[in-house]
């Protein structure tokens, strides 16, 4: 069986961000046919159409790595009930020039991750509707909302909640069949 190539993108810029926490534990957690990797969005320029025909070398670097993953694992951080601008503009730059997007048909789960107690919810439905336009099939249950995350990890980043580890196993070997039955 060929391992399909997910690109793991993380809306938050701290490193020691509890979705970057978090990532790193669905890493450790996937099946084998799942390769997940981590897809750096901090230094691209903020899109801009007039650019769209000298795209900086970024954006151009971040394309090509979208193109050659076979799906998308998001997380996200909520900024007044929404997405982040980082991402935001991550979404963007990966779907100009017009007609030739790079996130287009590409299977996707959506993860929020907050210190707050519900979790990043505005901001993962936010996402998916982002998604849902840029025709990316998002993965809609199980859903993942990580409430309380400076109770689940430790000041190393390891994840300690038990039940947040079963969850996020769960999740990812669903996300695994999501991938299968969208790559067919």
């Amino acid at each position: 069986m060929t391992a399909h190539k997910i690109a793991v993108i993380v809306g938050s810029l701290r490193q020691a961000s509890y979705n970057r926490k978090t990532a790193n534990a669905l890493t450790a957690l996937a099946p084998e046919s799942l390769v997940l990797e981590s897809l750096d969005i901090s230094k691209l320029p903020m899109y801009n159409e007039e650019l769209d025909d000298t795209p900086p070398e970024e954006w151009v670097i971040f394309r090509t790595a979208l193109k050659a993953c076979d799906g998308f694992l998001f997380l996200t951080p909520e900024y007044n009930r929404s997405i982040p601008g980082v991402l935001k503009n991550a979404l963007d730059v990966g779907s100009r020039p017009y007609g030739k997007s790079a996130w287009k048909g590409k299977p996707a789960a959506v993860i929020s991750v907050s210190p707050s107690a519900i979790g990043g919810f505005g901001a993962n439905h936010h996402l998916r509707q982002c998604l849902a336009y840029l025709d990316v099939p998002t993965m809609a249950q199980p859903e993942a909302y990580i409430g309380d995350a400076a109770k689940r990890f430790a000041e190393d980043g390891t994840l300690t909640d038990e039940s947040t580890r079963k969850f996020l196993g769960e999740f990812i070997v669903a996300f695994a069949d999501w991938v299968a039955t969208v790559k067919g």
